[in-house]
């Protein structure tokens, strides 16, 4: 059996995170040049969370700015990366017998894929393909889909999901540069415990005390679900590739599958 492939969740942040410098960009980098170079890279982002899971399969996916308020200098990024539908149709047949379309001209590659990648594999020459969260199923969903994908890994695709453990911009304190509030903090302690030991038990922290806060919508943290399902597949588990918060309510925290 040819060796795995990484599989890592990052937690991205705002669109801003694209311009800038800083230990969380730099520990994204460092993790892509640390791993073979990838056949082809299969994004979960929390930004195409639609009724039905599809799969990017244009042979060149545009760059999608969705948001507003925010500099020139961010709508102007393009990030070119070719798509791959043969890579595409892989996902269909590893995903059976749930169903995921195939999504020839409607999406592309947002913000919550090219504001990571654009650190991780600056050239933009590895091609990307987007898998879409179904906001219409519950995290176990998500969890064997993840699981569903491991036989991916040991063919070069580097899978990687974008989204945040804990995610309120509802709650956001801008007193609170680089720092997280006591119940995101108490939150993502949590789920780094769960990640780092069991995380096919992640489902669990829908319960969490702290989860209506960290989590009000769930799109931004189902993508760690197809994460802790790889490494639920694989019987390992992911280790902590870099923590930290923002605003107070927002976590920087990422993760790793190894093998």
């Amino acid at each position: 059996m040819a060796d795995m492939m990484p599989a890592a969740f990052i937690g991205h942040g705002n669109p801003m995170v694209a311009l800038e410098q800083n230990r969380f960009t730099r520990a994204w980098s460092e993790f892509a040049t640390s791993i073979p170079r990838p056949s082809g890279i299969l994004a979960i982002s929390a930004h195409w969370y639609v009724n039905n899971s599809a799969v990017t399969a244009m042979a060149k996916p545009r760059t999608i700015h969705d948001f507003s308020g925010f500099p020139d200098e961010l709508f102007a990024i393009d990030y070119p990366a070719p798509g791959d539908p043969d890579l595409a149709r892989r996902v269909i047949e590893v995903a059976g017998p749930t169903d995921v379309s195939f999504d020839a001209d409607s999406w592309g590659l947002d913000h919550g894929t090219w504001s990571v990648l654009t650190h991780m594999f600056p050239k933009a020459d590895v091609p990307v393909v987007q898998l879409s969260i179904n906001a219409t199923e519950p995290l176990a969903y998500h969890l064997a889909l993840g699981r569903a994908l491991y036989p991916l890994r040991s063919e070069g695709v580097l899978i990687v999901a974008s989204g945040n453990v804990v995610h309120n911009l509802g709650m956001i304190d801008w007193s609170l540069p680089g720092a997280g509030a006591d119940w995101a903090i108490r939150f993502d302690d949590d789920t780094r415990t769960t990640m780092n030991n069991a995380p096919g038990n992640l489902e669990l922290l829908v319960a969490h005390p702290d989860a209506a806060l960290a989590m009000p919508t769930p799109d931004h943290f189902l993508p760690l679900a197809y994460i802790a399902g790889l490494a639920d597949a694989a019987s390992t588990t992911a280790r902590t590739m870099i923590e930290g918060y923002d605003l107070g309510s927002l976590s920087m925290t990422s993760f790793v599958v190894d093998r």
